[in-house]
């Protein structure tokens, strides 16, 4: 009976979201459905693709600091688990079919503490590197990925943190990440690599 209550109450909370809050989005793909955000700012340069899925407590962040218009794009048949939280000042995009886990970082910038007579927190965010997230995808849990471009059908392990580029193909883990298996075409297997860093 729970499980029942529950998908009626989903069906009708995500029918009066869409309707209600769709049109202030760039783009905002059929069948996709963003349940009980935390927080989306920005959305009129947030551009969604077609039957992507957001889980509650994510957090959208475009956030215009220059003279340049950000861009957040996530495109089709993604999944974005619960609290994850993206962040875009310049550019970040993720291509089709990506699995992020949930409690996700994603950013292209950083905070400003370049001087030592401010406290940090009355420091500007600056823009760092765009993201690029390639297609099939995958974002373990709790992972933080700053400035970087992910591999097609490269995996993050949980807990990871990604500051340099991911080559296709790869499995990397850590903090820095470091890649710590490739996929091999020959073989058609995931083959360990030790201590390649990203």
């Amino acid at each position: 009976m729970y499980e029942f209550i529950y998908k009626v109450n989903r069906r009708i909370y995500l029918l009066f979201w869409n309707i209600l809050f769709q049109g202030d989005f760039k783009s905002f793909g059929k069948k996709t459905t963003i349940y009980k955000p935390r927080n989306i700012q920005g959305a009129k340069y947030i551009d969604l693709g077609c039957r992507t899925s957001f889980m509650p407590d994510a957090w959208l962040l475009a956030l215009k600091i220059d003279d340049n218009d950000p861009q957040l794009i996530i495109s089709n048949d993604c999944y974005i688990g619960h609290y994850v939280h993206i962040v875009s000042v310049r550019k970040v995009i993720i291509e089709d079919a990506v699995l992020v886990a949930d409690k996700v970082y994603i950013s292209d910038n950083l905070h400003d503490f370049d001087s030592i007579s401010l406290p940090i927190i009355h420091q500007p965010v600056k823009y760092h590197r765009d993201v690029l997230i390639k297609s099939g995808a995958w974002i373990g849990e709790n992972v933080c990925i700053i400035g970087a471009c992910i591999g097609k059908n490269s995996v993050i392990a949980a807990n990871s943190v990604v500051t340099k580029d991911v080559p296709d193909y790869c499995v990397v883990a850590g903090a820095p990440a470091r890649i710590i298996k490739r996929y091999c075409h020959e073989s058609q297997t995931w083959e360990k690599v030790n201590h390649e860093s990203t």
